[in-house]
């Protein structure tokens, strides 16, 4: 059974591999975003003109799961990219984002209905 890394592993290998080819200049704020941007697209296109009932299985084809991993992948790596140059735990800003989510969207309680 494989272990599964660590956020700040992921970060600090993400942070190696960039740095052993001098790629540091480039990963500016702006441009993590837009390469972001760029891999969330390509996200998209996977998904793009399939059905809801489509899009539901697209793991269940081979080739095209491979496609989703390596786009999800992608659009992680830029992520964690763009909140280490930012100094954003991005952990922490899910669980506060959660916090204000849960009190702004409360459960609909019994009165719901009426």
């Amino acid at each position: 059974m494989t272990e599964h890394p660590d956020l700040a592993g992921l970060q600090r290998r993400l942070a190696e591999f960039a740095a052993a080819r001098d790629w540091q200049p480039y990963h500016t704020p702006k441009n993590l975003v837009a390469a972001l941007s760029v891999e969330a697209s390509e996200l998209v296109e996977i998904f793009q003109w399939l059905t809801p009932e489509e899009s539901a299985r697209v793991m269940d084809d081979p080739g095209t799961a491979h496609r989703v991993r390596d786009e999800v992948a992608d659009v992680l790596a830029y992520l964690l990219q763009l909140c280490e140059v930012l100094g954003v735990d991005p952990l922490a800003a899910l669980s506060a984002k959660i916090d204000r989510n849960e009190e702004r969207f409360p459960p609909p309680g019994p009165d719901a209905a009426d």
